[in-house]
């Protein structure tokens, strides 16, 4: 495959003053001289005009002389060249691409809204102008089909695959990497550079949201409640451990498990237990 040159151009501003003669030359032998030959001198000037060009910063232009690469000028200023070279101008600045939102099924087949936000540039200046037909489309297609593929490997979350510990939403730096590296790959064939990739957008398809809403929902409460009732339990160990140690009331095992009720209620409720008074014996 054939790779980028570059090439070393010739400043403009002697070719300039050699212009600057022609067309002197050339007024002096058509209006003072009535000379005809000095059109001759006149159809230089023109030619040579063809051979100036200016490059911007951080761009760039692919010579081609009669279908046949020769090099590309990465120099920024004013310059002259072959006047039959041909050119193709590439900008050499970093692009920020911000693709659409997409819909697509994750690992475990969820329907999910995917987008990616991607910085770029051309690399390669061979590679962007003549082996893609247009690397800015290129790099839109491609990002697409990395995206698409991404969220097919991952799980958007661990609910569905409890052994993945990388996911969508809480592998971020591992899967912008894997992005990054996927589109670097797919890239590389244009003589991109990807510079950054990243997830921009991630949720549900609007048809799952509410039920995996209440699903994360649900395994929250289930979560809480496993650290009160964790808790509530520790607790009650101490209540019965301190009562029996300090000897403040002897309880049979009856007595035991009805205060351990009790106290589960109380610390375990939603809301606010309601005391109630007592004001017959204990065993009433």
């Amino acid at each position: 495959m054939k790779k980028e040159s570059i090439i070393k151009p010739t400043s403009g501003y002697p070719m300039l003053f050699v212009e600057l003669l022609l067309l002197a030359a050339t007024l002096f032998g058509l209006i003072v001289m009535k000379n005809p030959w000095a059109l001759i001198l006149l159809f230089f000037f023109l030619l040579l005009l063809k051979g100036f060009y200016i490059v911007y910063p951080n761009h760039s232009k692919a010579m081609v002389l009669f279908g046949a690469y020769k090099g590309t000028v990465k120099d920024n200023g004013f310059f002259w060249i072959n006047p039959f070279y041909g050119y193709r101008s590439i900008s050499l600045r970093a692009r920020n691409f911000d693709s659409e939102r997409v819909k697509v099924n994750d690992k475990v087949g969820n329907p999910i809204l995917i987008s990616v936000i991607l910085v770029w540039r051309v690399q390669e200046t061979y590679r962007a102008a003549f082996e893609v037909d247009d690397y800015a489309q290129f790099v839109k297609v491609q990002t697409d089909a990395a995206v698409r593929k991404l969220a097919g490997s991952y799980p958007y979350d661990n609910f569905d695959d409890h052994q993945k510990e990388v996911t969508l939403r809480s592998g971020v730096n591992e899967v912008n990497e894997a992005l990054e590296k996927e589109l670097e790959e797919r890239l590389t064939m244009a003589g991109i550079h990807v510079m950054e990739a990243r997830i921009g957008y991630l949720a549900y398809a609007p048809e799952i949201a509410q039920a995996m809403l209440r699903r994360q929902q649900a395994t929250a409460i289930v979560a809480a409640r496993f650290k009160i009732v964790e808790g509530a339990v520790g607790m009650v160990e101490s209540a019965l451990e301190m009562l029996s140690k300090k000897k403040i009331i002897d309880l049979d095992e009856e007595r035991k498990a009805t205060m351990v009720s009790n106290l589960m209620v109380v610390l375990c409720g939603d809301r606010d237990a309601q005391p109630v008074i007592n004001t017959g014996t204990l065993h009433q």
